[in-house]
C-alpha cells in the first residue's frame, strides 16, 4: 500500500516582511535575513540633540530546530516542563580601526568626593577627536581608556601568580590561535557552518572603519558587517549552526582584536564554550562534557587587558575564570591554602560568607581551567560588568542583589537589594563613578560606587527592564546620557546631572532637622564574613569606612529616594527587547524574535538614509 510522506516539519519558505518592517504574527521559519528600511514619523526618536531616525530593520532568520530535538506540538507556555532557553538576540559589535572616541573623561576620585545629586538638563554632542587605539564598544571600549589615561598602570588579574605568566617561547611570546576548522569539524556540537560564497574578498575589501556585528538567535550565531551596502548588510559573513546547544552571550576581544584577527567566546545552555578566530575560522571547545561546570553560562566577557582569561557567570551561582590555552580537568574545590576541598562539594555562600572562594587566582594548582572559580549565590547570576579602572566588577542575580566585587583581591565589598524582584541587566558609567541596573521592578536605579549608596531610581517602563547601556558620547563627567530598553517594547533615554537634587519632598522635610551623617539610612557594616553583623549608627561616615570593607545595604523606601523621568520614552519594536548598544553614529536595539534596528543619529545637513555604518 502506498503511504504519502508527511509533511515538511520545518517550513522553508521565507517570510516576506512587508514594508512597515513588521513581520506577520504567524511568521514561519526563515532561512535567510530580510532587510528593510521602514520609513515613517513612527520611525522617528525626538529628543533635545535631535532626531534619530531607523535607518536599518534587519530580521535574523530562526533556525529551525535541530532534527534530534523531539518537536513540540503544542508550546504552552504555563508548562511546567522547562523548554530550550531564549534570552533573544545579543549583540557584540567591533570596529576595527575606529575614527573618533568620546571625550576622556576618565579620572579617578575617592570615597571623600562630593555627594552627587540629579537634575535633567539636556547634554550637547562632543566635538570629535582623532586618537590611534584598538575599537571598543560601549562598555569594553571605556577600560582601554581608563588604562591608557589614568596615572599608573592599573594591575592585571593574576599578576602575582607566577604560574598564570606566558612562558617565552623561542619566538618570544606568541600570540596563538585555535587549532580546530570550523568548517571541517565532525563535533557533536556544531551542526553545520555555512561561510559566505565570496567570504575572502570580502573580508579583504572590508573598511577598517566599518563596524562588524556578531550575533545570536537560538541556536545560530552569525557574523555580520554593517559597513556593506545596504543590499548586502542582510547576508552573513559566517552562520554557525550549533546542535542542540543555544548560544546565550558572547563577546569580543578588544586588547587582541587587529585588521586580521578577532578572538570571539561563546557560552551556550549547554555549558559549553566555544572560543572562536573569526579570520582563520578556527575554534576550541572549553568545558567539554561539562568536565569543569554542567550549569548553562549567562554572561561571558574577557577580563579586561588580558589575552587568554576570560570570565563566565552560571546559572548555579559560580563565577569562573578560563584560560583559553590552557586544558580542562575535573574541578575540585580548593581550600583557602590551595589544597582539595575534603567534602569535594562547591560550598555555599550562606555557610562560608558571601562569596567563598572555591579556587583562587593566587592557588598553586595552574596546570588546567579553571584559573579561579566564586561561589557567590544559590541563584542564576544574570549579569555582570567590569569597571572602566579594571578593578572592580558590579554582578546581579536573580534573588536581586547587586554585588560590587574586587575582584583583583577576590573580596565583596558592596552588596545592594532590589526594590523588588530580580536583577537582570548592569553596565558602569564611561567614568567609572556609578552603576546601572535593570531588573523586575520596571525600575532603572543608578548606585554610586564611591559613596557607597543609592542615588536615585528611573521610573518609565511598564515592564522588566532588559538592557541598560550609557551613551559615553554624551557624556562628560558630570552630565551624563544613557538608556534602557525592557519587555514593554519601549526604548528610554536619560539625561542626569551631578549639580541638581531631585529629591522627594517627604525626604526633603525629614532631612532639614538633622544632616549629621554621609551614611545613608538603613546601611549595615558588616564586621566580618561571620553571620554577626552590626547596623551603622547616625555618627558613622562614609570617612570612617574601608574601602575594601563589606558592606550590606537595606531597601531604600521611595519616599527618600530621588526620581528621575526619561527624556525620551517609545515603542521602537513589536516585541519584548532584548539588547540595547550606542556606537559613535547610532544606536542600535534588538528583540528576543530576531530584530536588529539601527537609529541613525542627528546629522546635520546629510541624509540619513544614505549614511553607511563608516
Amino acid at each position: 500500500m502506498f503511504v504519502l510522506p508527511p509533511p515538511p516539519r520545518y517550513p522553508t519558505t521565507a517570510t516576506a516582511a512587508s514594508t512597515t518592517g513588521h513581520t506577520p504574527a504567524n511568521h514561519l521559519i526563515e532561512m535567510s535575513n530580510v532587510l528593510t528600511h521602514p520609513t515613517g514619523s513612527e520611525y522617528h526618536l525626538s529628543v533635545g540633540e535631535g532626531t534619530y531616525t531607523l535607518l536599518d530593520s534587519l530580521y535574523l532568520a530562526t533556525p529551525p530546530p535541530h532534527p534530534q530535538d523531539a518537536p513540540t506540538v503544542s508550546p504552552n507556555p504555563l508548562a511546567a516542563v522547562p523548554g530550550p532557553p531564549r534570552v533573544g538576540v545579543k549583540l557584540s559589535t567591533c570596529t576595527l580601526r575606529p575614527r573618533n572616541m568620546p571625550s576622556s573623561i576618565y579620572r579617578s576620585a575617592t570615597a571623600r568626593s562630593t555627594r552627587s545629586n540629579l537634575g535633567t538638563y539636556s547634554i550637547k554632542e562632543h566635538e570629535k577627536e582623532s586618537r590611534s587605539s584598538h575599537d571598543t564598544s560601549s562598555d569594553d571600549r571605556t577600560s582601554q581608556i581608563f588604562t591608557s589615561t589614568a596615572a599608573g598602570r592599573t594591575p592585571l588579574f593574576g599578576e602575582d601568580n607566577n604560574l598564570l605568566t606566558p612562558a617565552l617561547g623561542k619566538e618570544g611570546m606568541k600570540r596563538k590561535k585555535p587549532k580546530t576548522n570550523l568548517v571541517k569539524s565532525n563535533s557533536q556540537l556544531i551542526s553545520r557552518v555555512i561561510p559566505h560564497e565570496q567570504l575572502s574578498k570580502r573580508l579583504q575589501e572590508h573598511v577598517p572603519e566599518g563596524l562588524f556585528v556578531f550575533a545570536n538567535i537560538d541556536r545560530a550565531y552569525q557574523w555580520l558587517d554593517f559597513s556593506l551596502p545596504m543590499h548586502a548588510r542582510a547576508h552573513p559573513l559566517l552562520k554557525i549552526l550549533f546542535a542542540k546547544a543555544h548560544v546565550l552571550c558572547h563577546d569580543i576581544n578588544h586588547f587582541t582584536q587587529s585588521t586580521n584577527h578577532i578572538d570571539v567566546i561563546m557560552g551556550a545552555n549547554t555549558g559549553d564554550i566555544v572560543w572562536f578566530e573569526a579570520y582563520s575560522q578556527k575554534y576550541v571547545r572549553i568545558n567539554k562534557g561539562n568536565i569543569i561546570s554542567a550549569s548553562p553560562i549567562f554572561e561571558i566577557r574577557w577580563l579586561p587587558g588580558s589575552e587568554n582569561l576570560f570570565l563566565a557567570s552560571h546559572t548555579d551561582g559560580t563565577l569562573i575564570v578560563y584560560d583559553k590555552e590552557r586544558d580542562d580537568a575535573t574541578f575540585i574545590p580548593e581550600t583557602p591554602y590551595g589544597t582539595p576541598s575534603p567534602d569535594h562539594r562547591l560550598s555555599t555562600p550562606e555557610n562560608h560568607g558571601p562569596l567563598h572562594i572555591n579556587k583562587s587566582v593566587n592557588s598553586k594548582n595552574q596546570k588546567s581551567n579553571p584559573v579561579a572559580s566564586w561561589k557567590i549565590s544559590n541563584h542564576c547570576i544574570t549579569a555582570f560588568a567590569f569597571s572602566p579602572d579594571s578593578r572592580h566588577l558590579a554582578v546581579v542575580s536573580e534573588e536581586g542583589s547587586l554585588r560590587i566585587i574586587n575582584y583583583l583581591q577576590e573580596q565583596l565589598t558592596d552588596l545592594y537589594p532590589s526594590y523588588y524582584g530580580a536583577f537582570t541587566c548592569v553596565c558602569w558609567s564611561p567614568d567609572g563613578k556609578y552603576i546601572l541596573t535593570g531588573g523586575q521592578d520596571d525600575l532603572v536605579s543608578i548606585w554610586s560606587l564611591h559613596e557607597r549608596r543609592l542615588v536615585a531610581r528611573c521610573q518609565g517602563h511598564r515592564s522588566w527592564v532588559t538592557a541598560v547601556a550609557f551613551d559615553p558620547w554624551r557624556c562628560d563627567g558630570r552630565n551624563y546620557r544613557f538608556g534602557s530598553v525592557g519587555e514593554d517594547r519601549r526604548l528610554l533615554l536619560w539625561d542626569f546631572n551631578v549639580g541638581m537634587p531631585r529629591r522627594p519632598k517627604a525626604a526633603s522635610i525629614r532631612n532639614r532637622a538633622s544632616i549629621s551623617s554621609h551614611m545613608p539610612p538603613g546601611r549595615v557594616r558588616a564586621e566580618s564574613q561571620a553571620t554577626n553583623r552590626l547596623r551603622s549608627n547616625s555618627s558613622l561616615t562614609t570617612d570612617e569606612i574601608h574601602e575594601d570593607e563589606l558592606i550590606e545595604h537595606e531597601v531604600e523606601s521611595r519616599t527618600v529616594t530621588a526620581e528621575l523621568p526619561p527624556v525620551m520614552s517609545k515603542v521602537v519594536d513589536d516585541h519584548r527587547m532584548s539588547w540595547l548598544g550606542f556606537e559613535e553614529d547610532c544606536i542600535i536595539t534588538a528583540c528576543v524574535e530576531g530584530h536588529i534596528r539601527v537609529w541613525m543619529r542627528p546629522q546635520d545637513g546629510v541624509n540619513s538614509s544614505q549614511v553607511a555604518l563608516t
